[in-house]
């Protein structure tokens, strides 16, 4: 790159909303260079979604090995070469940081510029020192792990979601402070590894309370202790250390783990040089196209306050790619899906009951236990259910939420029935192949026009 250059964009970050929007950016036929401080691939390769996923695979699988429901088919599981699983995660990574960034970028010829951005004024760029011009800009430089300020918590050398991923050596216990997406996947990992695991927080508190409530009790099978209560301080006492919360309960680990939330990563980019606002908790501001308080100047992914999900950071990167190159399109979060990996999977698209009444609609809800679908009955585990949510006055249905094994893969159908504005009578219309998981969602919203048991895929 010389040093006279202009870019019609230049990308701050190498992350889901960066790639995609260079990427949809270069499509236009625009001229992009892509800005790395860091390691190439931003949060969900390189420590969130790629390495948590796949380790939570071969901690399901060992777990499977040890609790099989069917007794007449022997299963054996013996210890875990943490070591080895971390090494079998970083080559994984590895491979999928040049596959899907690094020859992405060859692919659709944009550079990637290594050095750290900072804003010299609204329309000055400079990376470690030297400037690179544009027309537009757009910060995609993501979050990291939130450190809460709990007293005492600087006695002990914490874990976050990140460094937990680079132990060699499993802990004998473990207590994890967050009952979130983070702190749940990871007490199950370590758990189904073989650790003492106690988790402090509310519990899955995102979602419906039938199924938070069903998620508790699959981790206290599991040998998994919750606090339903906050962190109040820690203490090092004989080399363990002891989280007090709230309440005065007291549960001692030989590591912790702080799963807490994430912060954006704002720190060098010196956003008020350029007249960029940040809220409260420092999330850099956007409006419906994702721009910010600069008008050159756009912000798409976990550095936004948007839904912290790798395909809701792409969506906004791909819009706000566009948007900076002359289009006035929004992110439409119309059955906006989620997934938390836990075994039984909590997985959801659209809103909640609790939404859906605050939001003005009279509902209508109905349940269905998994003992009550023929997929779950046949693999001897019926843990969780299925809650439809829907408009009493029309029957459209506005959100659909599971417990269950592969409860993630439900959810694309049910996207798609809210984005096409289904109604629940449509929904128990609709094809569905028997003993499927996924047939669990017609079999619920039959309930809305007959309450009766039904028969084998009738």
């Amino acid at each position: 790159m010389t040093q006279h250059s202009e870019f019609d964009l230049a990308v701050i970050g190498t992350g889901g909303a960066a790639m995609s929007a260079a990427i949809h950016a270069r499509l236009e036929g625009a001229s992009v260079v892509a800005i790395e401080s860091g390691t190439l691939g931003g949060t969900c390769v390189n420590v969130g979604c790629v390495p948590s996923k796949t380790l939570l695979a071969a901690a399901h699988i060992r777990h499977a090995a040890i609790s099989s429901p069917f007794p007449s088919v022997s299963t054996i599981a013996g210890n875990v070469d943490l070591a080895a699983l971390m090494q079998q995660k970083d080559e994984l990574v590895g491979m999928l940081r040049q596959t899907k960034y690094a020859d992405i970028a060859t692919a659709y010829g944009f550079e990637i510029l290594p050095g750290t951005a900072t804003f010299a004024s609204p329309s000055t760029l400079l990376v470690d020192g030297q400037p690179v011009r544009a027309k537009s800009y757009l910060i995609a430089t993501g979050a990291e792990p939130l450190i809460p300020a709990v007293p005492g918590i600087e006695q002990i050398e914490y874990l976050t979601s990140t460094t937990a991923m680079e132990l060699t050596e499993l802990p004998d216990s473990l207590v994890v402070i967050g009952g979130g997406f983070v702190g749940l996947e990871q007490a199950q990992l370590f758990a189904r590894l073989g650790v003492d695991v106690t988790v402090i927080g509310r519990h899955a508190s995102h979602t419906e309370p039938e199924l938070s409530s069903e998620l508790r009790k699959a981790f206290l099978d599991d040998g998994i202790t919750v606090i339903g209560d906050r962190a109040a301080s820690i203490a090092r006492i004989d080399g363990l250390a002891h989280v007090t919360t709230a309440r005065g309960t007291v549960a001692v680990g030989e590591r912790v783990l702080v799963a807490t939330g994430r912060t954006p990563r704002t720190e060098r980019l010196d956003l008020a040089a350029a007249g960029i606002a940040t809220d409260a908790r420092g999330f850099v501001i956007v409006d419906e196209l994702q721009r910010t308080t600069n008008p050159a100047v756009f912000a798409a992914g976990d550095v936004t306050d948007a839904p912290q999900y790798v395909y809701v950071a792409a969506m906004a990167g791909k819009i706000a790619a566009r948007n900076a190159l002359g289009s006035a399109e929004h992110v439409d979060y119309t059955g906006l899906p989620s997934v938390l990996f836990t075994s039984p999977q909590l997985a959801s698209a659209g809103i909640t009951e609790a939404d859906a009444i605050a939001a003005g609609y009279r509902c209508a809800c109905r349940y269905l236990r998994l003992s009550d679908v023929p997929r779950a009955i046949a693999n001897h585990d019926t843990r969780g259910g299925i809650k439809i949510v829907a408009d009493a006055d029309t029957g459209k249905v506005l959100g659909v939420h599971a417990l269950a094994d592969t409860a993630g893969e439900m959810m694309l159908a049910a996207t798609y029935a809210i984005k096409a504005g289904f109604t629940v009578t449509q929904l128990a219309d609709t094809w569905a192949p028997y003993l499927t998981m996924a047939e669990g969602i017609r079999l619920t919203a039959n309930l809305f026009r007959n309450e009766l048991p039904t028969s084998c895929c009738a």
